[in-house]
């Protein structure tokens, strides 16, 4: 998931090598916390937080083919 995630992320930005995945184990599953440069934020989260959503959704339907649960975090 981690390495899925970081694809979509890079192929976004405009600094691609300021992409950073931060995997956590939660109790619920794991938890992917995704940093980008400052100037990349608006175009990880898009307009009204579509991109956001749709980069979660993605990661969530590869997750579930692999039984496993995925919770994706934008953190500054």
């Amino acid at each position: 998931m981690k390495e899925l995630l970081e694809t979509i992320a890079r192929s976004l930005v405009d600094y691609p090598d300021e992409v950073r995945i931060n995997e956590v184990d939660g109790e619920n599953g794991i938890i992917l916390e995704l940093k980008v440069a400052k100037d990349d934020m608006g175009k990880v989260i898009g307009k009204q937080g579509r991109i956001a959503k749709a980069i979660r959704t993605v990661v969530k339907a590869a997750a579930i083919k692999e039984n496993v649960r995925v919770v994706v975090e934008i953190v500054q």
